[in-house]
């Protein structure tokens, strides 16, 4: 059955087509996505209140915006996520879980599970903050997003990396590291070495030389239990010889799983 695609949808996969066979024209393409998004972004929104109610009291557990974060370990040089992407989770009688977010994790379970895209400039511009913080920053090369897990209108990941790299005035390629294989199956498995057996070999390149000896981010929205973007570092190191990965994600779970 035919996806039905939004315009912003369409270009990104242009893009990506673009980007597979000339990976030196990418300026003048990615002045392009800033077109806004044109989506309902008001209903069923809520008011500042809700937010705060919802989210535990609104406050930030982590002083990201002075470079306090959450350490991410992995087989990369060094990985942050900005906050814990909730306070606390209490499992309700009828089997559901009261989350109290942290205002990070809030905007982010509203931008991907509810639609409300009106996050995206709030989620861009806190990664933005935080990594100024970062002494690499400057010798970042490129930025590369995590690739979607599912089909979605607007593939969050790959809207805050694309803000990202334009606040940064940094490259970013979308159709380096490519899947090649579905991996839905991964959300029931809770063995980490039964999750890292099923993403061997998900992933390829697109070029063994192209960024050889280059400094690489990955970014992500949700760290889980860093078994995906484990086996991406894996590649870039392996067989397109990066020198160095680095990893941030907007939010981390209290529980890598």
């Amino acid at each position: 059955m035919a996806i039905n695609q939004s315009p912003k949808s369409k270009f990104f996969a242009q893009l990506i087509a673009k980007q597979e066979t000339n990976r030196t024209e990418l300026s003048a393409d990615l002045a392009k996505l800033f077109e806004p998004i044109n989506i309902d972004t008001t209903k069923n929104k809520p008011t500042d209140s809700q937010h705060i109610q919802n989210s535990g009291g609104g406050g930030d557990f982590h002083d990201y915006k002075n470079g306090q974060c959450e350490l991410l370990y992995g087989n990369w040089k060094a990985g942050w996520a900005l906050d814990l992407h909730t306070i606390s989770s209490t499992r309700k009688p009828d089997g559901k879980f009261d989350n109290k977010y942290t205002n990070l994790g809030y905007a982010l379970n509203r931008l991907k599970y509810h639609n409300d895209y009106e996050q995206l400039p709030f989620l861009i511009e806190q990664i933005v903050i935080f990594l100024k913080t970062r002494m690499v920053l400057p010798y970042i090369d490129v930025i590369f997003p995590v690739p979607a897990s599912k089909q979605r209108e607007v593939q969050p990941v790959y809207e805050i990396a694309n803000g990202v790299a334009q606040k940064l005035h940094k490259p970013i390629d979308f159709s380096f590291i490519r899947k090649i294989r579905d991996t839905s199956e991964l959300k029931g498995m809770q063995d980490l070495n039964e999750r890292q057996a099923a993403l061997s070999g998900v992933f390829e390149i697109a070029d063994a030389n192209f960024y050889r000896n280059k400094k690489i981010l990955l970014i992500d929205d949700l760290f889980r239990s860093g078994s995906t973007l484990n086996e991406i570092a894996s590649v870039l190191y392996q067989n397109a010889g990066v020198q160095n990965v680095y990893v941030v994600t907007i939010t981390k779970t209290r529980v890598n799983r």
